[in-house]
């Protein structure tokens, strides 16, 4: 519902660290990585437990159609992730929050509920569904941000282990295939 939306966009955790992985990323800081991971991991945590603990003490019992529409994700939720995190990131404003907030509020609070709306009542198609729409949404609004922040020019670290870039690169690739492979599927 239009409530919750607005409540996502002023409660949510998660934007900040999703953008923290891409720009880290996209000059080579792996400190910064780091830090990023552990508030990603740490407010995803937190994010699902309290969407688990509400429908869990909560009376609704049934899923609605908000909830099922985030169970399947397809190839087209990849491309609204992706877009999304570029519309977020190519605002001239960066002291608003508006744009990040509607990003957060579409495309990462209600894939957590719903993953703990499956957790609380032991759907675990619902969970995997949901938490599958909200790791493609993390992922390409991740890498949306790393390509901002390329096209930008910000300043990289230099590595002076050019084969440990290498391989954070082949990671990140990989990540992003894995990710986008089964919605192609999903979506046919």
């Amino acid at each position: 519902s239009a409530a919750v939306i607005i409540g996502a966009m002023c409660i949510s955790p998660i934007m900040g660290p999703i953008m923290g992985i891409g720009f880290s990323l996209g000059i080579n800081d792996f400190d910064l990585l780091k830090k990023s991971v552990r508030n990603f991991v740490l407010m995803f945590v937190v994010a699902i437990s309290t969407s688990t603990l509400f429908f869990f003490i909560s009376p609704l019992g049934n899923a609605s159609s908000e909830l099922l529409a985030r169970t399947t994700p397809t190839t087209y939720d990849v491309l609204i992730a992706f877009f999304g995190g570029i519309v977020a990131q190519s605002r001239q404003d960066r002291n608003s929050t508006v744009i990040p907030g509607v990003a957060i509020a579409t495309a990462l609070m209600p894939p957590l509920c719903t993953a703990g709306f499956g957790l609380a009542t032991g759907q675990y198609r619902f969970f995997f569904g949901a938490f599958y729409l909200f790791f493609i949404n993390t992922v390409f609004i991740a890498l949306a941000t790393y390509i901002f922040t390329r096209f930008l020019k910000y300043r990289k670290k230099t590595f002076l282990n050019k084969s440990r870039e290498r391989f954070v690169k082949r990671t990140m690739l990989a990540i992003t295939l894995v990710t986008f492979i089964p919605s192609v599927f999903i979506g046919l």
